[in-house]
């Protein structure tokens, strides 16, 4: 009888161990919320003192903590860590605030964040300065971008789309006001489209003008046409949209000077340099401008082709340079991006401020949109796996650089996001000779038809 209770006990403990470790690969934030949260947390809180000195973040006490220490236990002074705030649990991990001690900087703690790592047993440790002397911690139980869920709480707000998910489990948000411009770079399958897509999608609920240059007859951008104010779906077509553009911007330059001269006296906000200080009323609506495969815009086999480019290149460079103000932003796509390109390539790209690169096929890409900004970076991009697509590095130019994966959305959702945001198109007339053309849904269709609108001729019928 006892050794069928042994062998029932020991069944149920292999039972468990597997249920555990099924768990943890299947479903890694259940397990990390009944398994790996408690565990974490006590090597944590049994370890903390030791680790820290370990590490070499432990400081000498000062001198009264150290004659307090001497006159009440008569034990040996030792090195003090950090002082720990309260340990936080997330669905994803936890999170812990530090003191840190006179003389440490948040670099020191950034430089041991692989050592806490192991040392407490969670995936990933990332260091977040929070305010002079207080740094966060947000420890990472399990890999969140293998299977992507963007948080719950997502705090965008105009021009700010939460497209993608940061390893340490926070939402990237595309920020238009604070980067104007962005370069994506990415080969085939690497999941650059599905960035473009969450997006476009996301930027459809707003009050933005959307136009799209797409030299691939439109194929990636045409779903999504009945969102869109203008499409060019050829290098021709994108020849005529381009100057359109530039003329809107300098109308909406005219109309910032007009405001700009007004009677002295007036109060100082009143006055402004971009159309985000123009009263809501007299306030053109942002635009944004997506170019998807960017070097059919730079090849070229004639010389008549060649000058047609060079007038496109420099219009996209004027963009660059002063469409901020203007409410004007830029979204460039493409699988490469460099000098090869042509005359006016690594300008263009110098005024790109945000880099995504996802998977690309040698180093040279990567460094096209890395290596001038977060150069650390250029090895990070260069490991994405292909069995990972939509994995990318995203930087910019104050150096910072970080992994993202965007959530899985289907085209068939986006473009029936597209279709019910249709009415929120702003009017912009100067773009109506490129609006292009939805043919109405049949009942049995699971999506939009759409083809672009001739710029110069009669209108497509279906």
């Amino acid at each position: 009888m006892t050794d069928l209770v042994t062998w029932a006990e020991l069944g149920g403990s292999l039972a468990a161990i597997g249920g555990a470790a099924y768990t943890r690969h299947a479903y890694p934030a259940a397990y990390w919320s009944t398994v790996g949260l408690p565990l974490a947390a006590a090597r944590l809180l049994a370890s903390y003192s030791s680790t820290m000195d370990a590490c070499g973040l432990t400081v000498e006490p000062s001198r009264w903590r150290a004659l307090a220490v001497r006159a009440t236990t008569r034990r040996e002074v030792r090195p003090v860590p950090p002082r720990r705030g309260v340990i936080r649990p997330t669905t994803t991990g936890l999170r812990m605030r530090l003191r840190l001690a006179p003389g440490q900087e948040p670099a020191d703690v950034a430089a041991s964040a692989e050592r806490l790592r192991h040392a407490w047993g969670v995936h990933a440790v990332h260091v977040r300065d929070v305010k002079p002397g207080v740094v966060e911690l947000r420890l990472v139980g399990f890999d969140v971008l293998r299977k992507v869920r963007m948080p719950r709480r997502l705090d965008g707000g105009p021009l700010q789309i939460p497209v993608a998910l940061r390893e340490d489990a926070t939402a990237f948000l595309r920020d238009y006001r604070t980067v104007p411009h962005e370069l994506v770079l990415g080969a085939t399958l690497s999941g650059k489209s599905m960035y473009l897509r969450n997006l476009l999608t996301g930027l459809a609920a707003q009050p933005v003008v959307l136009v799209g240059i797409d030299c691939k007859r439109g194929v990636e951008l045409a779903p999504f046409a009945p969102r869109l104010s203008a499409l060019a779906t050829d290098p021709d077509q994108a020849a005529e949209l381009l100057p359109m553009l530039v003329k809107e911007m300098e109308d909406r330059y005219d109309l910032i000077k007009a405001r700009q001269g007004i009677a002295p006296g007036t109060p100082e906000e009143l006055i402004t340099s971009d159309i985000w200080g123009l009263p809501e009323g007299e306030r053109p609506a942002p635009i944004v401008l997506f170019i998807d495969e960017v070097a059919e815009l730079f090849l070229v086999a004639t010389r008549k082709e060649e000058e047609r480019r060079d007038e496109m290149v420099t219009q996209l460079i004027r963009l660059a340079q002063l469409g901020r103000a203007a409410g004007i932003y830029l979204e460039v796509c493409g699988q490469r991006f460099g000098a090869e390109l042509g005359k006016g390539a690594t300008m263009l790209r110098a005024q790109l401020t945000g880099r995504v690169c996802h998977r690309v096929n040698d180093e040279a890409s990567a460094k096209m949109a890395l290596g001038d900004i977060a150069p650390e970076a250029v090895l990070a991009a260069c490991a994405i796996a292909p069995e990972l697509p939509g994995l990318a590095v995203v930087g910019d130019t104050s150096g910072g650089w970080s992994r993202i994966r965007t959530p899985y959305l289907s085209l068939a959702d986006a473009a029936a996001i597209c279709r019910a945001t249709a009415d929120l198109a702003p009017d912009v007339p100067a773009l109506d000779p490129f609006r292009p053309y939805v043919a109405p849904m049949p009942v049995e269709a699971s999506g939009p038809v759409a083809t672009a609108r001739p710029v110069s001729g009669a209108s497509v019928g279906h």
